[in-house]
């Protein structure tokens, strides 16, 4: 495991759980765009320079 990994995974936590923790205060929009993030970040690889 990397560290940009690792900062991934971090990040994608972080999002999940302040999605939920707004979901059940009852912010429906901002729940939905933080689980959008959340899977955004889990899927999107990062981009790597290419030498020319």
């Amino acid at each position: 495991m990397n560290a940009s990994t690792l900062y991934r995974d971090i990040a994608t936590g972080l999002f999940v759980i302040s999605g939920v923790l707004s979901f059940v205060s009852g912010q429906f929009i901002l729940s939905t765009m933080l689980f959008g993030t959340a899977s955004l970040t889990a899927n999107l690889q990062a981009a790597k320079p290419v030498r020319i």
